[in-house]
């Protein structure tokens, strides 16, 4: 090999490397709120808002906040640093990304998971499809 060519893998393989050390710590993967907290390091958790527990929005601040409870049954605070996330309330699923900061979780960005409007569209897709079709009950006669 030439030295050049050792010299351009060194540099690749280094490159790499710090890669790997600035970014994978700053992204934690999924995980619950205890995970996040243990890590210190951003997280994603996935969970379900507590609707029994109150939400508001300090528009002085910017801050929407509200209760999550994650996939493993533990409920936090979270703070949002923006206006709450359209199609809130109708959410199955919520995934905050940020990191805890003291029993709080302090979320960059909020994703609402709402499949029911994909099933309601299928529905629909199916009952036209459905409604396409002749009913074996009426006979296809032409009237003149």
């Amino acid at each position: 090999m030439k030295w050049k060519s050792i010299i351009g893998l060194i540099a690749m393989a280094g490159f790499a490397g710090l890669l790997l050390l600035n970014f994978g710590s700053q992204v934690g993967g999924y995980m619950g709120f205890e995970e996040a907290a243990q890590s210190g390091n951003q997280a994603h958790v996935v969970g379900t808002w507590v609707e029994d527990r109150p939400t508001h929005y300090d528009r002085t601040a910017n801050v929407f906040t509200f209760y999550m409870r994650d996939q493993n049954g533990t409920v936090r605070k979270v703070r949002y640093p923006n206006p709450k996330p359209a199609n809130f309330e109708q959410a199955e699923q919520v995934v905050v990304e940020g990191q805890m900061n003291g029993q709080a979780f302090a979320a960059k960005h909020i994703l609402v998971k709402c499949p029911s409007k994909y099933n309601e569209a299928k529905g629909l897709k199916q009952n036209a499809s459905q409604s396409g079709r002749p009913s074996s009950s009426q006979p296809n006669t032409v009237r003149q």
